[in-house]
């Protein structure tokens, strides 16, 4: 699973938490930054449908979504992952920008999902994608306890 696709996303590397900070700054109005969410998660490339396993689907969220990781040579891990849905996308692109490229040791001393209440979005969104969030980000800090 070491296919150029893998690597191909843009978050953490030319999309920083940074870039997201100045791009959510602006942003006053809760329906901009749902279509900013929703401009993330076009960006994020489609998972082939050999790599959507059940073994990394995350239970407990509002659309399907898969989240999966490989251990980089370096000892960062490199997540991908797709949803259905396109908030959903969205949600996963701003995590992926949170974990991308970290050690596992980084990853356990840091909530994953600090960057959503950076940008002001944790609050703002409902119950069901709440525990979705929440879903995804243990199963981050399990592929980091993994590795």
């Amino acid at each position: 699973m070491t296919s150029t696709f893998l690597t191909g996303h843009p978050f953490g590397t030319s999309i920083t938490e940074q870039t997201l900070q100045e791009q959510f700054e602006p942003l006053s109005q809760w329906e901009e930054k749902y279509r900013q969410i929703i401009l993330l998660g076009k960006q994020l490339p489609p998972l082939p449908a050999e790599l959507k396993q059940a073994s990394i689907e995350i239970a407990g969220c509002e659309n399907r979504v898969w989240l999966g990781h490989t251990r980089q040579a370096d000892g960062t891990l490199h997540f991908y992952g797709d949803s259905e849905g396109r908030i959903v996308r969205g949600l996963l692109a701003i995590l992926l920008t949170a974990v991308e490229g970290k050690t596992a040791e980084q990853l356990l001393h840091q909530d994953p999902l600090t960057l959503f209440d950076t940008l002001g979005l944790r609050t703002q969104i409902s119950a069901s994608r709440s525990q979705g969030l929440d879903a995804l980000a243990a199963a981050v800090l399990q592929a980091a306890r993994e590795s």
